[in-house]
């Protein structure tokens, strides 16, 4: 039995910059998505999602396509084929600790897990892991339909213990910038309104950056010039605005966390949520109240992390706060591996 670990992540600063060619600074968690797997006699993958009591088969050469979760490992399956990999017939099953449609990626946790535990029982080497994580958002982009950048995938399969992830998603550049909090404490608490990456407004975020990019002749929103992105129609004008604001946030907050200004980060979280509110406008009233209950048990700072329109909330606490009542503390931890 082969047994893989993927991670979820928390994305420290830097939302909705990914598919925009800009930065962000996520980090990897101890919670995550395990997925046991064993090689079988036949041509078929059994999946089973224990913790749905759900299961799946299909064929191992070209599945069928289908919605919702039983997407995610027939993706993976096809992908990893296309690649070029001998697959085995096996059974997997897939269990996890990281709160579904939270927006702390459990998504890409199962991802890579998958592809590392089909890769294992397959006696196949690791592939470079930042093509291993484009395989994972194609996954993620075609089969279930969430048209996700590579942040998710990166966080998972790059980061590296004890530190957080500078991406630039236009080259692709990655950089690991320590994430020593000190008696600081980063926590998480649900809004009570569940985040779903593949329906509602991400999709159409992501339609209006793409839009803003052909207006202003550019290929990453990222790289755009401010003053001829003031001038577009709203709500382009915003959601450019928001991308240029977050990027500089994200080299504000390593500088800061380089200077142990835990303060500093709290106030830039603050402004990343406002941000996101205001310019975005991927908030709901349930991630509203949770900000506000955060901000009032002593939060220095709390902002939306993952896609948006629900989720989870982060927020920095200072040394000898006590927490409020659900808040899940996060840590950084190790990136995807075999158990």
């Amino acid at each position: 039995m082969i047994s893989a670990f993927g991670p979820g992540r928390v994305n420290l600063i830097g939302e909705h910059t990914d598919y925009n060619g800009g930065l962000a600074l996520p980090f990897a968690i101890e919670l995550g998505v395990v997925v046991e797997a064993e090689a079988i006699d036949g041509d078929h993958v059994h999946v089973e999602a224990l913790d749905l009591g759900e299961r799946d088969e299909f064929a191992l050469r070209e599945p069928e396509r289908v919605d919702g979760w039983r997407a995610f490992g027939r993706g993976v399956v096809a992908e990893l084929g296309a690649a070029g990999i001998e697959l085995r017939a096996c059974r997997l099953r897939c269990r996890g600790d990281v709160p579904l449609g939270s927006g702390l990626s459990s998504s890409a946790a199962l991802e890579t897990a998958m592809c590392l535990a089909l890769l294992a029982v397959a006696g196949a080497g690791e592939p470079d892991r930042t093509e291993l994580a484009r395989l994972c958002s194609r996954v993620e982009n075609d089969w279930v339909g969430a048209q996700t950048g590579l942040l998710d995938q990166l966080a998972a399969l790059r980061c590296e213990p004890r530190s957080a992830l500078r991406i630039d998603f236009a080259t692709l550049a990655l950089e690991p910038v320590p994430l020593d909090l000190g008696d600081w404490t980063l926590a998480t608490l649900g809004s009570g309104a569940e985040h779903e990456h593949a329906g509602g407004g991400y999709n159409e975020r992501r339609r209006e950056c793409r839009a803003a990019c052909e207006a202003l002749g550019v290929e990453h929103l990222a790289h755009a010039d401010s003053e001829a992105a003031a001038r577009l129609d709203a709500p382009l004008d915003k959601r450019t605005r928001h991308v240029l604001e977050e990027d500089a946030r994200v080299d504000a907050t390593i500088a800061a966390l380089r200077d142990s200004d835990l303060e500093a980060v709290g106030r830039l979280h603050d402004e990343s949520h406002a941000s996101l509110r205001d310019l975005y406008e991927a908030s709901v009233p349930e991630v509203e109240a949770t900000v506000e209950r955060l901000t009032a048990a002593g939060a220095a700072g709390a902002r939306m992390v993952g896609g948006g329109f629900g989720g989870h909330v982060l927020a920095l606490f200072p040394p000898g706060t006590e927490l409020p009542r659900g808040c899940l503390g996060v840590v950084p931890g190790p990136p995807a591996h075999l158990r």
